[in-house]
């Protein structure tokens, strides 16, 4: 005998069944309890008195020497979300959250520990329809935080109804919190970089999460509204932009160390290479110290963000301004090929792009399709 469903309440009649949320929710906090383990016996250790979704969860961090410092960046997903919302694949966003969030801690040599999110959908129905997404939506997260090697320490779901706009029936934004700590020592402020150090880019072949704007308005000028179901490669142009970002944050911890760890390579300044390109990011980190550099190895940009340039007839410049073009995160280091070879240990391609000069400039080689091998100099 099967037992029906109770009649929808007030509530779940303007949109909002709490029922349907709980579960929701749930299925989130098993999720981050997956996380736990990858700050079990360190820094950020979750204590959870209560097993419950709602039930307090906190961090150990008692006994911790001075110089230790702590501190909370902010960032969201951004327009990806309408990416993910277009495909109808989920698993992959929270590569870009959490690239956003726990990447960000690496540029003043900290070691991102634990993260918490908020996301606000526009319903979850009344029904259980979109509860495969909700796990899709976990199923990445916990695949993130093991990649960035943090804690989730909730996974809070709003529903926002007329207030949240998007593509399709799951409209979505997905935003975070990242925690992280450093030992006075390892502060990177930007005044350690020294002339004649190299400038050490990690590789990232998609689009991360900057950028969108732009790369969207191309597609839909040059493909039309359905633009994400145009073939391009061996798939289409919606999957080649949903591709997930790389997360850095295991692998450049483990450069200038961890807390309480000693790090394999001499790290003097990072730079996250994210909206306004390398030469906002990469100027930002080298004004402190009055220097420069000069790029002439970067990176080629990845496929779609060369088809994205083409096709939106993009300048060079422009383009450098706008997208990573290849760079995901610049390492300034007097010991390059140490930097090189942990980053390989860790998967990822990294190659020795230029030197920190004197000037105060950044004059980089271009890769762009507009005059691949020209030389454009951006002011400090």
């Amino acid at each position: 005998m099967s037992m029906e469903r109770p009649q929808p309440n007030a509530y779940a009649r303007a949109g909002v069944d709490v029922d349907v949320e709980a579960q929701a929710s749930r299925i989130m906090y098993e999720a981050s309890k997956k996380t736990f383990e990858n700050r079990r016996g360190k820094l950020g250790e979750i204590v959870a008195p209560v097993d419950d979704f709602a039930g307090l969860k906190m961090i150990a961090a008692h006994g911790l020497p001075e110089g230790t410092f702590f501190s909370v960046g902010f960032d969201t997903a951004g327009t990806k979300v309408e990416i993910a919302e277009r495909v109808g694949k989920y698993d992959t966003i929270a590569f870009d959250l959490f690239a956003m969030v726990c990447d960000d801690a690496l540029v003043r040599g900290g070691e991102p520990v634990l993260v918490g999110t908020n996301l606000d959908v526009k319903t979850l129905g009344t029904d259980e329809r979109f509860l495969p997404i909700i796990r899709e939506l976990a199923e990445g997260y916990v695949a993130a935080a093991r990649e960035a090697n943090v804690a989730i320490v909730n996974g809070e779901i709003a529903q926002m109804g007329e207030l949240m706009e998007g593509w399709g029936e799951f409209a979505f934004h997905w935003g975070a919190a990242c925690v992280w700590f450093a030992e006075k020592e390892k502060l990177l402020t930007g005044k350690e970089i020294q002339a004649g150090d190299f400038v050490v880019m990690l590789r990232e072949r998609g689009i991360r999460a900057n950028g969108l704007s732009l790369a969207r308005k191309i597609l839909s000028e040059a493909h039309g509204e359905e633009w994400h179901t145009q073939v391009f490669g061996d798939s289409t142009l919606g999957l080649h932009m949903l591709s997930p970002s790389v997360i850095y944050s295991r692998a450049v911890v483990g450069m200038y160390g961890g807390f309480g760890e000693r790090g394999a390579c001499a790290v003097h300044g990072v730079a996250h290479i994210t909206g306004g390109g390398v030469p906002e990011k990469v100027g930002r980190v080298l004004r402190p110290s009055g220097l420069g550099a000069r790029l002439t190895e970067l990176f080629e940009p990845g496929e779609i963000i060369a088809y994205c340039q083409s096709a939106g007839a993009v300048s060079d410049r422009d383009a450098y301004r706008a997208w990573n073009m290849g760079q995901g995160m610049a390492i300034f280091t007097p010991d390059p090929e140490a930097v090189v070879a942990h980053a390989a240990r860790a998967g990822i391609d990294a190659r020795v792009a230029g030197v920190v000069i004197p000037e105060r400039k950044i004059e980089l080689v271009s890769r762009g399709v507009e005059n691949t091998g020209g030389v454009i100099t951006f002011e400090i």
